[in-house]
């Protein structure tokens, strides 16, 4: 029976060539302790590493419990075990549900290594139960797609080598094994949404249709192959209007698409940067209220955690609440400077050559890190015929207003020498040797449109 099973199992794996090791999410449940056993035979015949996962919620009464079981199994099994314990948030506006799945990956994520396979124990019904949400979601195809047999992860692979079994098939195997599992009492709380699906509405359509879950999957097949069509007509379209590693998207290139093929680059252009799906309408708004404002507004709309906003006529998504900063930050030269509100990090470091060197300090010019310029200071790039005030010469740089008041501005004593990444002040310029500055991070200098300066 379990010979089957790890038929089926390896079939689902990809060549081992290319791991350099397992990692199984374990939970000690049913499937996920059938997984460990098909892993750990799997290891073995492959000569890989093979580690467990186990996150301590601390939700459950039992959960000490469950780790001691999970270790157990580990033991006999002859595999390394991980414990993780985290705690939740109660009464924050995110359910316990959704808590506990990110805080579950953040940690497998934290403990992936380089080019190691995450086996997590999705199963078919679990695909079903996927679908259902999705629907009540009201889902686009990606939703309705449910979850990826293999997809890349932290450095890795994601995979899912139960996907294609029931969990009948699972748990009948599962009862010949000596291992056990626990059970987690919550399972039976039907307030869940997955709860209510798995104990209350799927049974039902298991009587009326009993290969319902199969059929569903063939579904979610079906919706997935369309979606990766309409990555590829994206990427075709990104390649025109899109800028950079996806900061930017040209609004020009736009009007010449029909609005479903707009909608579905701005999606991909979304997703190419993490950021959280709007809904059909938010996007609507995006393209009325955003791209389509006259020219000399200052378009903006939010939800979620970010704002798609306008500037010479590109898009950008950024955080909703960027703010100017206003510290002063000492400078040692050749030491990391760690800068706020996820700017990044700063060095600035002895060099022989390169461009925008800055001599060196002299002794009554302690260097400092700021984000202002009073008022009424004028600056003088190098290069410049004139000096200029500081909101000018950013407008002229083309700096979007919202990075305004958050670029780093390098400080002699009291005397900008140069805001980093866009121009060194005149007086401050290296004849030969002398220190650069590199900005790196999520608040890296901006890219800016091409342009005469001179």
């Amino acid at each position: 029976m379990i010979s089957h099973l790890y038929s089926r199992f390896c079939l689902t794996m990809p060549a081992p060539e290319g791991s350099t090791g397992l990692l199984v999410a374990f939970s000690g449940g049913l499937d996920s302790t059938l997984l460990l056993v098909l892993a750990a035979q799997y290891a073995r015949e492959h000569s890989l590493p093979l580690r467990a996962l186990h996150v301590h919620h601390g939700l459950s009464p039992h959960a000490d419990e469950w780790v001691a079981h999970c270790e157990a199994v580990c033991q006999q099994l002859a595999v390394e075990l991980l414990v993780e314990r985290v705690t939740l948030i109660r009464g924050n506006g995110e359910s316990l549900e959704a808590q506990a799945r990110t805080v579950r990956y953040q940690r497998l994520t934290a403990r992936m290594r380089e080019g190691e396979w995450l086996l997590t124990a999705h199963h078919q019904d679990d695909q079903l139960e996927t679908l259902l949400l999705a629907l009540k979601r009201g889902a686009g195809l990606r939703g309705l797609a449910g979850i990826l047999p293999s997809q890349p992860f932290a450095g890795g692979l994601l995979l899912r080598p139960l996907l294609d079994m029931s969990r009948a098939e699972l748990a009948e195997v599962a009862a010949s094994l000596p291992f056990g599992w626990v059970e987690d009492e919550s399972n039976q709380d039907v307030s869940y949404d997955r709860n209510f699906l798995r104990q209350t509405l799927i049974p039902q359509l298991k009587a009326r249709w009993p290969a319902m879950a199969q059929t569903a999957a063939r579904s979610m097949a079906l919706c997935a192959e369309q979606e990766a069509l309409l990555d590829e007509l994206a990427e075709s379209d990104w390649q025109l209007a899109g800028e950079g590693e996806g900061e930017a998207l040209h609004i020009g290139p736009l009007h010449a698409l029909s609005p479903t093929r707009r909608n579905n680059l701005l999606r991909y252009w979304i997703r190419r940067q993490g950021g959280e799906m709007p809904s059909r309408e938010q996007l609507a708004r995006l393209w009325q209220e955003v791209a389509l404002a006259r020219g000399d507004a200052n378009p903006q709309l939010n939800w979620g955690r970010q704002s798609c906003r306008r500037f010479q006529e590109r898009l950008y998504l950024v955080s909703p609440d960027l703010q100017p900063c206003h510290q002063v930050l000492p400078v040692t030269v050749g030491e990391p400077l760690t800068l706020p509100d996820g700017l990044g990090e700063l060095v600035v470091r002895m060099a022989e050559h390169g461009e925008d060197l800055l001599r060196s300090p002299r002794a009554d010019e302690p260097l400092s890190v700021r984000f202002q310029v009073a008022p009424g200071i004028p600056l003088k790039p190098v290069g410049r015929s004139g000096s200029r005030r500081m909101k000018k010469l950013l407008q002229e740089y083309g700096v979007p207003s919202w990075q305004r008041g958050r670029i780093p501005i390098l400080y002699y004593g009291e005397q900008v020498a140069a805001v980093v990444g866009l121009f060194v002040c005149d007086g401050f310029m290296a004849q030969s040797a002398g220190l650069v500055c590199h900005w790196q991070g999520s608040g890296a200098a901006p890219v800016l449109p091409e342009q005469d300066l001179s």
